[in-house]
């Protein structure tokens, strides 16, 4: 690939996916750990450890999935 056009667009994506990754892991892995060191409970009150534990393995394994995704966007391209 030697259009710099596409391999922006290439690098564009990757970017994406890579921002979506760390979104998916802020949202779905921090935030729920540092709600319930902190003591914050929702509308229904405290979540159990299981829930925690699934919800947070989920959008840790969406985070991956996401990243790895945007590793393999950019696997063509070399320096």
């Amino acid at each position: 690939m030697t259009d710099p056009v596409a391999i922006e667009r290439v690098k564009l994506t990757a970017t994406y996916l890579n921002t979506a990754a760390g979104g998916l892991f802020t949202t779905g892995v921090v935030a729920p750990i540092a709600a319930a060191v902190f003591g914050v409970t929702g509308a229904t009150g405290p979540l159990s450890a299981l829930t925690l534990g699934i919800g947070g393995t989920m959008f840790l394994v969406a985070s991956l999935v996401a990243h790895a995704a945007a590793r393999f966007v950019l696997k063509d391209l070399r320096p």
